[in-house]
């Protein structure tokens, strides 16, 4: 089986104050941008565009079927949020995107992440296997949708980080909840953290 490596950097700043995490992206030829949540299928933009322009289609050019990419990133820039997968390498046991078919082989380093992104206490996975990687790290419960766990991670200067550990709905299409249900629990964390 091959071991693939995440293929986008992590997209982090120093004033970051929410940091979501996925698992890992489709294959190369599901892209419409090199990005996170890359798929023109994927809700995530949708949902930050209903949350910040009140426009699902705001970063979407639905005649090319591509993403816009910068606009995406100027508005989690000026709205303090970073992007980061769960997993950084990954056997896909079947050839798709499911999660369900994902086997971890590397998860996220908290000790490479954190310190880049010294504000932020607040970690949001987009889904349920993310969510899972996560708790695993951390040994904890996942948290209900919606809601957070406290959790400590181990830097590599012998500190301890606390954060709190969100679970939000997956964006994926395959996931049955309507588009609207679903910006509703991310326009919630969102306003929580006063990142509106």
């Amino acid at each position: 089986m091959i071991i693939e490596r995440h293929p986008f950097p992590a997209f982090l700043f120093p004033d970051s104050r929410l940091v979501m995490c996925g698992t890992f992206p489709p294959k190369p030829e599901k892209w419409s941008m090199d990005f996170f949540y890359p798929n023109f299928i994927n809700d995530m933009w949708r949902i930050f565009g209903l949350i910040y322009f009140e426009n699902k289609n705001q970063f979407f050019n639905t005649s090319t079927k591509t993403i816009d990419k910068e606009g995406i990133m100027k508005m989690l820039q000026k709205h303090h949020i970073a992007v980061c997968e769960t997993a950084r390498e990954v056997i896909r046991t079947k050839d798709n995107a499911s999660d369900k078919f994902l086997q971890i082989v590397t998860p996220i380093n908290f000790g490479e992440i954190f310190p880049q992104i010294p504000l932020c206490n607040d970690l949001a996975t987009t889904g349920e296997k993310a969510a899972s990687v996560i708790a695993c790290l951390t040994d904890t419960d996942i948290p209900k949708m919606g809601e957070f766990r406290n959790c400590k991670a181990n830097m590599p200067d012998g500190s301890v980080r606390n954060f709190r550990h969100w679970r939000m709905p997956s964006t994926s299409r395959a996931y049955p909840m309507k588009l609207e249900e679903k910006a509703s629990f991310y326009r919630k964390l969102i306003s929580e953290l006063n990142l509106l």
